[in-house]
């Protein structure tokens, strides 16, 4: 991130127009595109960001231009910038502001407002944005031409605080063009180095004695070492051990899956054996773990070392011992104090993985195109440094089990809010950030029925995305649940769409796979897509009520 003092260019000799001191405070942040959906209010921010070399994407609706905004920060680590109009633009924007909030992805969001002077007695699209957006973002201001500089330095130095998250902005029509009178940006420091750890610690205990009276120790690693950039101490602390791993669905990459002490995804399938073998522990090292990723409650007794940038205030668990401070910097302080022998043998975790294998598979029907089949080979057609995003339902969770990932920011998924529909947008803003990178989508008919047309736009940019669409006709997950009760499926099947036809119409490639072997086909040369490639995978989702 950059930091300075910025002033926006001048056109005149009077001070800069609220917007361009906007735009270059954007730039000064190191943002290059924002995703909007516009209206009459946001034409001259849209103006400013455009002439200083901003790209301005327009998304097909407002919120997956908040889903596009939340994944190019999960994978550029910067922030993602998102841009609506008054009124039903504002409602429509909320989706994808409150997932990067409970997603932890820094963002600013902006909404164009009706003028000053009139929003306190005109009601046409007239939304009060403060008690629309304060309960799911960390902040919602107001942007005023007396204090536009102030204001977004702390929306930025908000955003990007621990735990990071979204920022609501407003615009009022007739601020636009008024002149700043604070019109002097400095731009905080959004990632402080962190020189201390504190230890906090019940009983006289302190970490290293708790370290070394375990015996059966396992890391669970999160967002937040994601965050902290940890991977290489986080490594370094388990091989140094001899700790398994377990890693949080949106940390997915921060440590190797391929790495001989890697131990599985928490909460996705499988997720009973991964709660067992926490419980089996005698040490659980929570390192950068946040609550908000748990799909099911923390009922294990297991003692917790907790390590974070953040004391444990969510209490999800209990922690005797407590280091808050940067994460990468306390795995390692570990590390060099470590004499004692490694805890696990690779033959214990080796045989920990044989049973995960077995049970991610289990429920698998012979001759027909399983859920697991299509991860798998479309994994395997993959490069390795393949970007790879999935939407919600149970597609995602054996997506997040299944689906190995070797780099931070590789996978993205939404497991805070776990909204449907982020997996299609989120991939093109994988490939928009990255272009050098393939990027895939592995979503369900349903997620991608609210997205469809957003292939449109990813034509249009020659995105050579893939999107794989697993099709069974239903809200899987949900009319589980239904059957699980005892009830039929009520507003839970989809009907049948020619998704080939669909991808033809957008400019795109269609193809239809009911088997392994089409899929196969279909994934012989993805690096020489030019255009976006849409498949149609008919899947037979009996796997799914094996699994869940």
């Amino acid at each position: 991130m950059k930091t300075g003092a910025v002033k926006a260019a001048r056109t005149t000799s009077k001070d800069p127009n609220a917007t361009e001191v906007i735009a270059g405070a954007l730039l000064a942040a190191g943002v290059s595109r924002m995703f909007a959906y516009p209206g009459d209010p946001v034409i001259e921010l849209m103006q400013q960001c455009d002439s200083r070399g901003i790209e301005v994407t327009l998304a097909r609706r407002e919120g997956t231009a908040a889903f596009m905004a939340e994944a190019l920060a999960m994978r550029t680590g910067g922030f993602g910038v998102c841009v609506s109009t008054l009124g039903p633009g504002s409602t429509a924007l909320v989706n994808g502001v409150a997932a990067a909030t409970l997603d932890r992805v820094p963002m600013l969001a902006f909404s164009g407002q009706i003028e000053a002077s009139r929003e306190p007695f005109f009601t046409h699209q007239v939304i009060n944005h403060h008690q629309l957006y304060a309960p799911v973002t960390k902040w919602a201001g107001r942007l005023e031409p007396g204090s536009i500089a102030t204001t977004l330095r702390k929306a930025f130095s908000l955003a990007m605080a621990e735990r990071p998250g979204a920022v609501h902005l407003t615009i009022n029509a007739d601020v636009s063009k008024k002149p700043a009178g604070d019109c002097e940006f400095v731009m905080p420091p959004l990632q402080p180095q962190l020189r201390s750890v504190q230890v906090s610690a019940a009983d006289g205990a302190d970490p290293l004695s708790v370290l070394s009276r375990a015996r059966r120790p396992v890391v669970l690693a999160g967002i937040g070492a994601l965050r902290a950039g940890a991977t290489a101490a986080l490594t370094e602390f388990a091989e140094g051990i001899g700790a398994p791993v377990v890693v949080s669905a949106m940390a997915k990459g921060v440590f190797p899956e391929d790495h001989p002490l890697f131990a599985g995804v928490l909460d996705m399938a499988c997720n009973q054996l991964l709660w067992r073998f926490l419980a089996d522990a005698d040490l659980v090292v929570a390192a950068g773990f946040d609550a908000v990723e748990l799909i099911r409650p923390w009922t294990i007794r297991t003692p917790v070392l907790h390590v974070a940038a953040t004391p444990n205030t969510d209490q999800i668990y209990a922690s005797e011992c407590e280091c808050v401070g940067d994460i990468g910097a306390v795995l390692g302080w570990f590390s060099g104090q470590w004499s004692g022998q490694p805890r696990w043998s690779d033959s214990e975790v080796a045989e920990h993985r044989s049973r995960l294998r077995d049970a991610y598979y289990a429920g698998r029907v012979t001759g027909r195109l399983n859920p697991t089949d299509v991860v798998d080979i479309v994994r395997a057609a993959m490069p390795r440094e393949a970007v790879a995003t999935t939407d919600v339902g149970s597609h995602k969770l054996l997506v997040g089990q299944g689906w190995q990932t070797y780099e931070p920011r590789t996978m993205l998924m939404t497991n805070g809010l776990s909204a449907m529909g982020f997996g299609v947008p989120a991939a093109m803003a994988a490939a928009m950030a990255d272009p050098a990178r393939p990027a895939v989508a592995i979503v369900g008919d349903g997620g991608f029925a609210m997205t469809a047309t957003e292939v449109g736009l990813a034509a249009s940019m020659e995105l050579p995305v893939v999107f794989v669409v697993l099709i069974d006709g239903s809200l899987n997950r949900i009319e589980l649940k239904q059957k699980a009760l005892g009830y039929p499926s009520v507003a839970t099947r989809l009907e049948d769409t020619d998704l080939v036809r669909l991808a033809e119409a957008m400019n795109c490639e269609g193809v239809r796979v009911a088997s392994a072997a089409e899929l196969e086909t279909a994934l012989e040369k993805p690096g020489a897509l030019r255009q976006p490639l849409v498949i149609e995978a008919r899947i037979d989702p009996s796997q799914y009520e094996s699994q869940f």
